[in-house]
């Protein structure tokens, strides 16, 4: 789609719009109120050529800020999302308030009498809105740049890019991006001026001048506040970075400016703890950093759960009963295996890919995403270390060297940065957290409506299915007794045909048969002891075997083997 930058000229409307003295009547130009009269059409229509300069340009820069969104951004698909996000940034932001200010805008055209004085209230109105999108897209503008440099040491990539802007604006010529990417940071700055060119083509005594004092006023600081938070967006992100550094790397950082700057804060620490010089308090400050730190516990916490519930979930899926031959033929067996393996391959498989998809890697982006401010705290402690001493300094000599002014301006950067940004982020993060642990719900409990789902399906092959439960339990009840029942029969039974359980014994003392019904021993000799009696029932004898021979010996000779104790009464004494 072929566009190209409206240029507008300014020319006069007929009649009412005139150049003065071209067609006025020489009458006019002859006397003071005459020369009144013209001085004040000109002035007003100076006037109204500024709201037609405002309005025009707006309707303008509106369309190219809606081709950068559309037909540009949609064209570069082959960059990655990331960079996208970087370079156009919170484009749509600006283009939603900027239509309905532009919609406003014209609406004032209806009612000429009091049009400039609506276009000061309306840029009172909305001059907030103006500053909260405005200073995000200025704040990310420099880093856009960076990104535009490295796509200039791709030769390749660049021809590509700018044939993709020179398709849709022609007038962008060699600048490309930059050309474009600009446009909303030289708009903002540009209201003030068109306002003060109104402001300046309106009599003092006019309704609409304080109206438009005001405006010029609130625009202006519009910039100067998206310049100040440009500024400590800046000085913020040399300490979001969270490096990864050896201590070999982290000596080599030590010179002699660092380690005077820590001894310096470390002496500053130690007198507030001694109570040498007050501390300074910052309450508001306080209560967001605790709320920081437990929310960012809360995430830790969760991330370090789900992690093992991941090791669980892979210890469970490698555990396969299903594979195993059970040795029970048919029945309900087949139903089991037939439904576990069906839950082993599909239904947790997908559970698990889900979880790390949705759960997972979310819940590490958020880690990821509270390391910077995390580190941004830790730094604010140093810097308010050094804006303590300089306050000291100025309050003793009443002057500070540069350097120590710039470390003052950086921790009231800092400060101010984290004081206006961590409640937005404390609610994000909550808000984040929440859904993080809504979705880990519905997905355990879309697993579980699976598996009884899966369930179902396998209960139904079973013969008892269609039971119902008091039956089933009667059922199960009565092949309980039975199996019972069989299960004492078999133990009796067992216990008839069990030969007598044998005992091991040592010979405490020596013995030596005297008939062929005993046996001889050696002391300390182990035999196993078969009955605890002779055929008469008389405990005294014991029938032992040792060495393959069966035979008597004196049941007072013999000991337990896991006992000292005699077999018999007991040693003779």
């Amino acid at each position: 789609m072929q566009a190209s930058i409206h240029v507008f000229k300014e020319r006069a409307e007929p009649a009412d719009m005139a150049e003065p003295g071209t067609d006025e009547p020489s009458s006019r130009t002859g006397s003071p109120d005459g020369e009144g009269r013209v001085s004040g059409e000109r002035q007003l229509l100076h006037q109204r050529l500024a709201v037609r300069e405002l309005i025009d340009t707006e309707l303008s820069y509106l369309h190219m800020l809606r081709l950068c969104a559309s037909d540009i951004r949609s064209s570069l698909q082959q960059l990655p999302q990331g960079d996208l996000d970087v370079l156009f940034s919170n484009i749509d932001d600006v283009i939603e308030v900027n239509s309905r200010f532009l919609h406003d805008l014209q609406e004032t055209a209806s009612r000429k009498e009091e049009q400039v004085h609506l276009i000061g209230n309306l840029f009172l109105e909305c001059h907030e809105e103006l500053e909260r999108v405005y200073k995000v897209y200025c704040a990310s503008y420099d880093q856009a740049l960076l990104l535009l440099d490295t796509y200039r040491r791709e030769p390749e990539l660049q021809r590509e890019i700018q044939s993709i802007i020179e398709a849709v604006v022609p007038q962008a010529g060699p600048s490309g991006l930059s050309f474009l990417l600009v446009i909303p940071l030289q708009r903002i700055t540009k209201y003030p001026l068109l306002l003060q060119k109104i402001l300046e083509n309106t009599v003092p005594d006019a309704s609409a001048y304080p109206v438009l004092q005001r405006a010029v006023s609130a625009l202006q600081d519009v910039n100067t506040n998206i310049n100040e938070y440009k500024r400590r967006k800046e000085v913020a992100s040399k300490y979001t970075k969270v490096e990864q550094l050896t201590l070999r790397e982290r000596l080599a950082r030590l010179n002699t400016h660092t380690l005077s700057k820590k001894t310096t804060r470390l002496s500053q620490l130690l007198k507030q703890e001694a109570g040498l010089v007050p501390r300074t308090e910052d309450k508001e400050f306080d209560d967001l950093e605790e709320r920081f730190h437990w929310v960012s516990l809360c995430v830790t916490e969760m991330k370090n759960n789900v992690a093992v519930y991941l090791d669980n979930l892979e210890a469970f899926l490698c555990f396969r009963p299903q594979e195993y031959d059970l040795d029970i033929p048919g029945g309900p067996v087949v139903q089991y295996c037939s439904l576990m393996r069906d839950l082993q391959l599909q239904a947790f498989p997908h559970f698990k890919q889900r979880l790390k998809g949705l759960v997972w890697q979310p819940l590490c982006s958020l880690a990821k995403a509270l390391a910077g401010p995390q580190n941004l705290i830790k730094k604010r402690l140093d810097k308010l270390l050094d804006f303590e001493r300089v306050e000291e300094k100025l309050l003793e000599v009443g002057s500070v060297t540069y350097e120590e002014q710039e470390a003052r301006h950086t921790y009231q950067a800092l400060n101010s940065l984290l004081v206006a940004e961590l409640p937005q982020l404390n609610r994000l993060a909550m808000h984040w957290l929440g859904q993080i642990l809504c979705t880990f719900v519905g997905l355990q409990r879309e697993l579980a409506q699976q598996v009884l789902q899966r369930a179902e399906g396998s209960l139904a092959q079973l013969p008892h299915y269609h039971l119902s439960e008091l039956a089933f339990r009667k059922l199960v009840e009565d092949a309980l007794g039975r199996t019972g029942h069989q299960l004492r029969s078999f133990q009796e039974n067992f216990e008839k045909v069990l030969p007598p359980p044998t005992v091991q014994a040592v010979a405490v003392y020596p013995f030596v048969a005297r008939s062929s019904h005993e046996v001889s021993l050696q002391a300390g000799q182990l035999v196993t002891v078969l009955e605890a009696q002779d055929k008469k029932g008389n405990p005294e004898w014991s029938l032992v075997e040792v060495n393959e021979q069966r035979g008597y010996v004196p049941s007072s000779f013999l000991a337990r083997a896991a006992s000292p104790a005699p077999w018999g009464w007991g040693l003779p004494s």
